[in-house]
């Protein structure tokens, strides 16, 4: 279905309106995706995948997929990792691939510090067949696909305690500026910086039972500030059930199933709080885990009721 010519321009400068990279409720579950300092906190390699439907009925709505992978090497110090991302929304698709470097520290006998730093790229694509223009033969949008590639990294640190853990990132560090003809020579679209701040705290109700609150910070100026917090209760760290709130957006809750410490499955709706709830009917978020690759012992100062 062909889109009026505002509609990617509003994607594009949505630096003003509205952060640039992917939201995730499952957030607990995909710390890699957006901090490379969480690789390899475990003592094996560990694959995650996310697929979000968002706000189902709105026409070419936001659609994600991730796939990560992250693990220690022999020197269970450092860790490496990798990520790959697709982001759809109506006629525009992102493509972003990175790899990363992490080194853990020992701070204390039950405290831990780890560093990461990631890099790669990012590809904006423009179907231009998707869009009607005022004039049927504008110059720009006659080329079919568009495509701007700029290079990306991330840095980030992770602080982890058998009960707590708490994280900061930065993404897209290069501000990168997004044009798609040679013959461009300005543009208003840049890739901002993005600011991530998480954590978590642990706690246990007798042998078989345990509570984990969450919240997340997300700053992409000058966009809206956004805020997540949430909360999921753990039966025998098998099995968990949570809720959550998103500022400004929406309500959300979470279930999950872990088997054999080996798959993790995860399913998310959120319900929408703003006056788009109107036109939709909710977003879905799929999550699934596997773990492989055990290189020693469990790692007993990572926070344990994943």
């Amino acid at each position: 279905m062909k889109k009026l010519l505002i509609i990617p321009f509003l994607f594009f400068s949505f630096s003003v309106i509205g952060q640039q990279l992917p939201q995730f409720t499952q957030y607990m579950f995909n710390q890699y995706a957006f901090n490379p300092a969480y690789a390899g906190l475990n003592k094996y390699w560990e694959a995650t995948t996310v697929n979000r439907y968002q706000w189902l009925g709105v026409t070419d709505a936001p659609r994600t997929f991730t796939l990560s992978a992250h693990g220690p090497l022999k020197n269970e110090k450092v860790a490496l990792g990798g990520y790959v991302y697709t982001d759809v929304v109506g006629p525009t698709r992102r493509i972003g691939f990175q790899a990363s470097f992490t080194y853990h520290l020992k701070l204390t006998e039950n405290l831990n510090m780890s560093f990461g730093l990631s890099g790669g790229f990012n590809e904006w694509l423009l179907d231009a067949d998707k869009i009607t223009t005022y004039h049927p033969n504008d110059f720009y949008f006659s080329n079919g696909l568009l495509k701007s590639f700029e290079p990306d990294a991330k840095f980030g640190f992770y602080l982890y305690h058998p009960d707590w853990y708490f994280g900061a990132s930065i993404g897209q560090m290069f501000h990168n500026k997004v044009s798609f003809l040679e013959t461009q020579t300005s543009s208003e679209s840049y890739m901002e910086d993005h600011f991530y701040f998480n954590g978590g705290y642990k706690f246990r109700i007798g042998d078989d039972w345990g509570i984990e609150p969450t919240a997340m910070l997300k700053m992409g100026l000058p966009a809206p500030v956004k805020f997540d917090l949430g909360v999921r209760g753990i039966y025998k760290e098998t099995v968990w059930l949570g809720i959550g709130w998103r500022s400004n957006d929406a309500v959300n809750a979470i279930i999950g199933y872990k088997y054999k410490d080996m798959l993790t499955i995860g399913y998310a709706y959120d319900l929408t709080i703003t006056k788009l709830k109107n036109f939709n009917t909710g977003s879905h978020e799929i999550m699934l885990g596997v773990k492989f690759g055990k290189t020693g012992g469990q790692n007993t100062n990572k926070p344990s009721l994943e």
